[in-house]
């Protein structure tokens, strides 16, 4: 079993014992330690607070923990049942909340659930935020109303409809343009609140579209993470209907994966490439990713007479520099689509409506429009932590040794060579450093990669002073 707790949200496998898993008792108390904190910030004896679901089996019972702890804090609470995440990020801003609650541990299988909290602008809390959320449920000082003080709940229904109109009602989407194109498109849902959504988007638009996996029962038919490896029937899927595109959402909708209509992947790092092509278009200012996303949105960006900034790793961190720089558009290189007009929020049913107005808008195929964008590839990799390893000595020794390079530090380091770049970062919620490439071919990405990889050992092994083989005694383990 396992329970992580971090600054951005509680998540674990369900069952086990309190602190181990994510138990009943672990959802009671983190629940009730994020509701007072942010009932003081409210200064309200009666605040508001939206929740929402995907559709794991756990997600009926952690809701109604939630639901249950929420009005034994006093609080108006507006139940959203299933709904996708940016669905309870934009009804948190459109009810006046004070705060939201969506339960989903987003691409992680059925055995996982998680709590992620959101502020009064249906954004996720900060790092400062997250920490007090923590103290507080572990110093157990947490105080309930009184019986004449409970709360209520409200049950609504509407918001994925809400969601669908205020998508429909943006001029950067062209409804009249997509229908008349007359597109058919695959969806594979997961099994979860995509199979509701997706659909009810796509038909507004005008679009034909093939259900695949789209009950939502949470009972993943394969590993829910639209990688690759996982989306092999969507891309049979799509040959065999013969349809114009496919589309793959992870359980809770923020992540958005595109299939060409010759089974190609379009790839999860050019979702935000498309998208952001089509805004730059037509808005004013830069857009921002994260240091791990592709340079290709730097050279889309480019064509547009903008740039591209990055940020640490994290939608939080990415929302906050769009913020700063006044970006239309940003997002992550997982097929996570930020539009700033919407929301600030990862949305894959914004992500759907702005990419087929460019598809559209366009002409073409979808095959065609991804080979409009620059090759790029990323060769991702991890090394699993084991007790006693200085990360951030080894990160410090890697940025000596190319102290010549252009370099970051914003998250972990990130190393420029020429068209090239390696990031290397430890993880918020795994024992694991990441170790990304980029280059113009995979066995270049993978070549560079596996480059710093051997430098990391051989800086690992020094530092060993010789007593203890890192890599043989696995202390490093890749």
């Amino acid at each position: 079993m396992t329970l992580i707790r971090s600054i951005s949200g509680i998540r674990g496998t369900i069952g086990g014992a309190p602190g181990e898993g994510l138990s009943p008792i672990d959802v009671v108390r983190y629940t009730a330690a994020f509701g007072l904190l942010m009932k003081q910030t409210a200064g309200k004896a009666r605040p508001k607070a939206v929740m929402g679901r995907d559709a794991r089996p756990s997600g009926p019972m952690v809701a109604d923990l939630v639901r249950g702890t929420l009005v034994g804090l006093g609080y108006e609470v507006v139940d959203l049942g299933l709904a996708t995440t940016p669905t309870v990020e934009m009804a948190v801003a459109g009810e006046g909340a004070d705060a939201g609650i969506i339960l989903t541990a987003s691409h992680n299988p059925k055995q996982w659930n998680a709590l992620k909290l959101l502020n009064a602008k249906g954004e996720f809390i900060n790092a400062v935020q997250g920490a007090e959320v923590l103290q507080l449920a572990e110093s157990g000082v947490l105080q309930f109303a009184n019986v004449d003080a409970l709360g209520s709940v409200r049950n609504d229904g509407s918001w994925t409809s809400r969601h669908v109109d205020a998508i429909l009602a943006l001029d950067l989407v062209d409804a009249k343009a997509i229908a008349a194109r007359k597109y058919k498109v695959v969806v594979d849902a997961v099994n979860s609140v995509g199979g509701v959504a997706v659909p009810q988007l796509l038909e507004a638009l005008g679009v034909e579209v093939v259900r695949l996996h789209c009950e939502p029962n949470g009972q993943f038919p394969h590993n829910p993470e639209p990688l690759p490896e996982h989306l092999k029937d969507l891309c049979g899927a799509v040959l065999q209907h013969k349809a114009d595109l496919g589309i793959a959402v992870d359980p809770d909708v923020d992540r958005l994966a595109l299939v060409c209509e010759d089974g190609r992947l379009f790839g999860e790092e050019y979702t935000l490439v498309a998208c952001a092509d089509h805004v730059l278009a037509h808005r004013p200012g830069d857009t921002v990713s994260n240091l791990s996303s592709t340079r290709a949105l730097d050279d889309v960006a480019a064509r547009h007479g903008r740039k591209r900034h990055a940020s640490a790793v994290g939608e939080v961190n990415v929302v906050e520099l769009m913020k700063s720089v006044g970006a239309p558009i940003g997002g992550e290189g997982n097929g996570g689509v930020i539009l700033s007009e919407l929301h600030y929020g990862r949305d894959a049913l914004a992500g759907i409506a702005l990419f087929l107005t460019l598809l559209a808008q366009r002409g073409g195929k979808v095959s065609g429009l991804r080979n409009s964008y620059p090759d790029y590839f990323i060769s991702k990799n991890k090394i699993e932590l084991q007790p006693g390893m200085d990360v951030q000595g080894l990160v410090d020794a890697m940025q000596q040794r190319h102290k010549g390079q252009p370099h970051s530090t914003v998250d972990g380091l990130r190393i420029e060579f020429g068209n090239e770049w390696v990031h290397l970062r430890k993880s918020n919620t795994e024992p694991i450093v990441r170790i990304y490439a980029e280059s113009g071919t995979m066995a270049a990405a993978d070549a560079l990669a596996g480059r710093i990889m051997q430098e990391m050992r051989e800086l690992a092994g020094r530092a060993a002073g010789g007593g203890v083989n890192p890599c043989r005694d696995g202390l490093f383990g890749l």
